[in-house]
């Protein structure tokens, strides 16, 4: 009764109202062989301290104690304590969408301050409330453009995250929005020749994600100077949000949609995560989602108002620029948190650790394997090229609880057995060297040999 407060009696006339004999006649329409006929398999009559007991312990199987390599789009960086006692609190947690700017005071300044320093951070005039997550963000940004030219094609890189470039087809699909791939060169970069070649008098926007899928930086002005002289405009994606602590912003490009679940944000098997657009003053009528505002009160108090939300909850449908319903706020503000935390020179050397993380490990390895696209300038990510399968390699580090890097094969066939590995601060020294061992098959069997990452024969990247 404390789970279904309906009574037998209630439910039986509820039943006899709408004419059905049982409740399983609700579910008459799915096939029986879709259905279960049997209860569910979890353990019953639990006091509640048995209960909390059996959760910890579920817990330390997900991964106590384990060493991560694993980026491609989801890091792991250290949360300060703070953020937790702080979004935890009743004001922030149980709070709903400012609508009313009397009763979220506290929410919509939290919401400016963010927006100010993702503005800062990102070299752009001015950022919203906060998106779902970073792919969502990136398909939006192309149909802001969109708007903004009134062109109808997008160009995209093929190093852009697989993922992103998922849900931009997506979207494209029902926007009838024609997508144009480019492909990269054997330094990890987008090919500038076949940019050229591919922007046309319909191409509303060039979008592009720097530090790339590979991890590698991209050139950010001259990809900026070649899609402005054809009259579209520049999105830079950025996956990896750590990595403005120490590469120059990308204040060239028109819009800039970004990830921030590495500023405090747990990895949460994939979400919920905060998607970020920011962009130039002149842009800001076709912004999707939210934007805060300063402003005085009639005492000349400051206070914070929703300034613009053109979502379709509050305008005209055929007016609104997106049909988010969220502005992920409780998320956003761990981010805020962090990014207050760390400040700005502690953000740089937050970025200076996981360089020098990355650096280490993709030195070590490229003594035993080939390390691709070595030749470009990267942040904390670096593909590696091995003989073996990086998933019989993945299988043999799990055993030493370490998880591997991410296997490129099922998006980019191309480059054989590659897998892109990732370092961020949590990544310590013995621990890189521990997987190289367990890679090259030293510390499993105690062969020397080598045998297991030696270089492969080159593989022509894609054109």
């Amino acid at each position: 009764m404390r789970y279904l407060p309906k009574s037998p009696a209630d439910r039986a006339a509820m039943q006899q109202a709408i004419g059905i004999r049982s409740i399983d006649d609700l579910f008459s329409p799915i096939p029986a062989e879709y259905r279960l006929a049997r209860d569910l398999n979890v353990p019953r009559q639990m006091a509640e301290s048995e209960i909390v007991d059996y959760f910890k312990q579920r817990a330390k199987e997900n991964g106590e104690g384990y060493t991560s390599f694993l980026g491609a789009g989801a890091y792991a960086h250290y949360r300060p304590i703070v953020i937790d006692a702080l979004v935890q609190r009743g004001e922030f947690l149980t709070s709903y969408t400012p609508y009313q700017a009397e009763f979220a005071q506290g929410t919509l300044q939290a919401i400016f301050e963010f927006q100010t320093m993702i503005s800062e951070l990102t070299g752009m005039d001015l950022a919203n409330a906060s998106m779902y997550d970073g792919s969502t963000a990136a398909a939006e940004a192309v149909m802001m453009a969109v708007r903004v030219t009134g062109k109808n094609s997008a160009v995209v890189a093929r190093s852009l995250h697989p993922e992103y470039r998922e849900v931009l087809t997506t979207y494209a699909a029902h926007q009838e929005i024609p997508l144009k791939t480019v492909a990269y060169t054997d330094s990890g970069q987008i090919d500038l020749k076949e940019l050229e070649k591919a922007i046309g008098d319909d191409t509303a926007c060039v979008l592009i994600q720097s530090p790339n899928f590979f991890g590698t930086i991209e050139d950010v002005e001259a990809i900026a100077d070649i899609a402005h002289k054809r009259g579209a405009l520049l999105i830079v994606s950025i996956a990896e949000a750590v990595s403005l602590g120490i590469v120059e912003p990308p204040r060239t490009a028109d819009i800039v949609a970004m990830e921030a679940q590495s500023f405090g944000v747990p990895l949460g098997f994939g979400g919920p995560y905060c998607g970020v657009l920011a962009t130039k003053d002149k842009f800001v009528r076709q912004m999707p989602g939210r934007l805060a505002g300063q402003t005085v009160d009639k005492n000349g108090k400051r206070g914070f108002v929703l300034t613009l939300a053109t979502r379709e909850q509050h305008i005209r449908r055929e007016k609104a620029t997106s049909n988010i319903c969220t502005n992920q706020a409780l998320v956003a503000l761990m981010v805020n948190i962090f990014m207050t935390v760390y400040g700005k020179v502690g953000l740089r050397e937050l970025a200076k650790q996981n360089l020098a993380k990355a650096t280490y490990a993709a030195d070590q390895f490229s003594k035993h394997a080939k390390v691709l696209f070595s030749s470009a300038p990267r942040f904390n990510e670096f593909v590696v090229q091995t003989s073996e399968d990086p998933r019989a390699i993945n299988s043999r580090l799990l055993e030493h609880k370490i998880v591997g890097g991410f296997p490129l094969k099922k998006f980019y066939p191309e480059l054989g057995h590659a897998a892109l590995w990732c370092s961020t601060e949590l990544t310590t020294r013995s621990s890189i060297d521990k997987a190289i061992d367990i890679a090259v098959g030293r510390a499993a069997d105690g062969d020397n040999s080598d045998r297991n990452l030696k270089n492969p024969e080159p593989v022509e990247v894609a054109r």
